[in-house]
This record gives structure tokens, sequence and C-alpha cells, in this order.
């Protein structure tokens, strides 16, 4: 622990991750408030399912473009356009009701403009902390995003099931406004600027680790998303019961990412992480009981920050600082197609079999998200020495003062 408390008071590094947090914070929401919003209006998990999968999608084809953008425009001109982009999109899906198709096509929209958040704090923390450090921040960074994972989803259940369904999206509206506008006034987003690439777009996914890391963040993510829409169906209707349970699966996450953060990365670190979420999700698929599902889905998110912890240091240490943005849009968009299919599977598997469909569709990813990594341990970097840092690029970076 006193890697993670020196980090914390390293100069904006405790800012810089409140701030990006509270900027993400939507995203712990918007899923369930969008599914419980669509099932209540359409009465179908599966109409539901395909408005999640629209957004997703937009994100997917966004990520590596908007990361991209913020090496030519700097990273506040592309963060405003998105931020004012996505939050009127959002706030259309809550306020007016539509047809399905329509529904899609601004959730599409609403997915397309998602602010990069993580892509440019990833490429942000390689210039506030030293090489040594840095494997520690995208630990500590992993770990606290689950109090996302942990705080967003009772509080969206809380709020749609009390309150109002258009009231739990206008308040993910705000919320995102709200950490939009603090993260892109830190200091630390105007010091930094991306190089310009001089890679074509997508000549990043050639380095075999970036392909891993995609291609497992897309498995991994898809598990997810089946289990958060299985959990929903199975208690969505009995006021924050869906909530509490994904508040405690994300707290074994941040227990996980805290406890084994600090553990080096050899080449089977992916491969062991994963192993652990498929434990997990193998024996939540026994029975959907409240306290079973709660037990057995701490054993798998246990796995779930250390492996994303490993994911973004492999990544890191495998690019240039100039591809680094473009390399975790990648990474992003591998997990948000991850989430579109996961959660229109789950949602139609739900209509024909019940809740448990979407447990088989989680087991389906995980057990595949294991033989992945697994099986591709030699693309895999070994950085048991430590240095997660990007490759410099041939040319000075500037730093600019804000």
């Amino acid at each position: 622990m006193s890697s993670y408390s020196s980090l914390v008071k390293t100069s904006g590094v405790a800012r810089i991750i409140a701030a990006q947090l509270t900027a993400r914070f939507p995203f712990g929401m918007l899923s369930l408030a969008f599914l419980l919003h669509i099932e209540r209006i359409h009465h179908t998990y599966g109409a539901a399912g395909l408005v999640l999968g629209a957004m997703c999608v937009g994100q997917a084809i966004a990520g590596p473009l908007t990361s991209r953008l913020m090496g030519v425009w700097g990273m506040r001109p592309v963060l405003w356009m998105t931020l004012g982009g996505c939050s009127v999109a959002v706030a259309c899906i809550g306020w007016f009701v539509m047809p399905i198709p329509m529904t899609m096509a601004v959730a599409f929209f609403a997915g397309l403009s998602m602010p990069p958040i993580q892509p440019a704090v990833r490429t942000i923390y390689p210039k506030m902390v030293n090489s040594r450090q840095l494997t520690a921040l995208f630990s500590l960074d992993a770990s606290a995003q689950e109090i996302i994972w942990i705080a967003g989803p009772v509080a969206i259940t809380f709020v749609s099931t009390q309150i109002g369904t258009v009231e739990g999206i206008l308040m993910s509206v705000a919320v995102m406004v709200a950490g939009g506008l603090w993260f892109i006034l830190s200091p630390e987003v105007g010091r930094v600027r991306i190089p310009r690439s001089a890679r074509k777009l997508g000549a990043v996914l050639r380095r075999p680790p970036v392909l891993l890391a995609t291609v497992v963040g897309f498995l991994l993510v898809g598990s997810c998303a089946a289990i958060e829409v299985g959990v929903v169906a199975t208690f969505g209707k009995n006021g924050p019961t869906a909530g509490i349970v994904l508040a405690i699966w994300s707290l074994g996450s941040l227990v996980g990412g805290l406890a084994f953060g600090h553990i080096p990365i050899g080449p089977w670190a992916l491969a062991r992480r994963m192993f652990i979420i498929l434990v997990g999700v193998a024996l939540a698929m026994i029975s959907l009981n409240f306290w079973w599902l709660a037990g057995t889905l701490i054993i798998a998110g246990v796995g779930i920050a250390p492996a994303l912890t490993v994911v973004f240091s492999i990544v890191s240490a495998s690019v240039r600082f100039s591809d680094t943005a473009e390399a975790y849009g990648w990474v992003g968009t591998g997990q948000l197609i991850g989430a579109a299919l996961g959660s229109a599977l789950a949602g139609f598997l739900i209509d024909g079999s019940g809740p448990i469909g979407a447990f088989w569709v989680a087991g389906t990813f995980a057990v595949v998200g294991f033989l992945v990594p697994l099986l591709g341990h030699r693309w895999h970097p070994d950085l048991r020495h430590g240095d997660a840092s990007p490759m410099p690029d041939t040319e000075p970076v500037q730093v600019q003062r804000s």
C-alpha cells in the first residue's frame, strides 16, 4: 500500500484520478439506465439490448478516431466537442419516447460522441510519474474505477425504480457534464500534448501485445456486459437489489486490484487473472439466488481490475508515446464491441430462456477470454522489471503550460 500512498502524494495525481473518475461515472449508470428505461417503455429486454448495442458500436467506431484526433487538434478541443454532442443525445433518449430504430440511431450517435476520457488520461499518466511507478498507477486507476461500478449501479437503480427512468437518465447527463468540465479544465490536460502520429490509422494493431490486449478486453467486457444484463433481468424490478449485486461484484474487483496490483507482470499474468474470472462466472451459473450470485461474483470480480491493469501496462510498454492514445482507443473499441455483443446476446437469450441465458453468454466469453492469453502468452511482454512506460518518439515531445 506504500506505493499507492506515494503515488497519491505526487503532484496532480490525486486530482486527475478524481476528475477522470467523475467524468467517467456515467459509464457506470448509462447501461442500466437505458436497460430499465427501454424495457419499461417497450416491454422487452431484446429491444433494450439493441439500444445498448447501438451505443456501444458507436463508441467502438469513435474510439481510435477521437483518440487519434487528440494528437491533431489537441485534447481539449476534442473533449469539448464530444462532451456537448454526447450529453444532448443521451438527454434526448430520456426525454423523448421514440420507436426502437430511432432510439438506436440516437444511441449510436451518443456512443460516437462519447468523450475519450480513458485514452486521454492513460496518455497523461506516463508524463506524471516515473517509469517504475507507472504499473502501480495503472493498478490504482483500474481499482479506483470500480467506484464507478459500485456506486453507479446502486444510484441509477434506486433513482430509476423509486423515482423514474427519465430522471435516472437525466441524472447521468448532469454527472457527465459536471465531471467532463472538471476533467477538461484540469491543468494536466493542458500541459501534455500528444505528438501527431506518423503511422497510418490502425498500424498500431500490428503490434502483437496491442492486439492481444484488444482481443482479451473484448472478451472480458463481453462477459461482464452479459452478467450485468442478467443481474438486471433477475432482480431489476425488485427495487435496488440489482444495483446492490453489481456493487458487490465491483467491490471484489476493487479489493483484487489493490491486493494484487503490486505483483510483477510476467508472460502468464493475463491468463492467470482471466482464470479467476472464469471460475467466478462458472460458479455463478449454478444458481440465481441473491447470496450465491453475490458470493460468486466477488470471486469473478477479484480478477477484473488486475486483468485490466495488465492490459493497460502491456499496451503502454509496447508502443511509442505518439501512438498511446490510438492504442488505448483500439483497446476501448474492443471492449465496447464486447459490451455491445454481450448485451445484445444476453438480451435475446433472456427473452427466450430467462435470466440464466445471460450467464450462459457470460460463461462462453469467459472461457474464450482465458484461452486467448493462455495460448498467446508468447506475445505478452515480460514486465517483471517494472518499467511499463511507452517507447520514446524520435523527436522531442512538447509540454505546454496551461
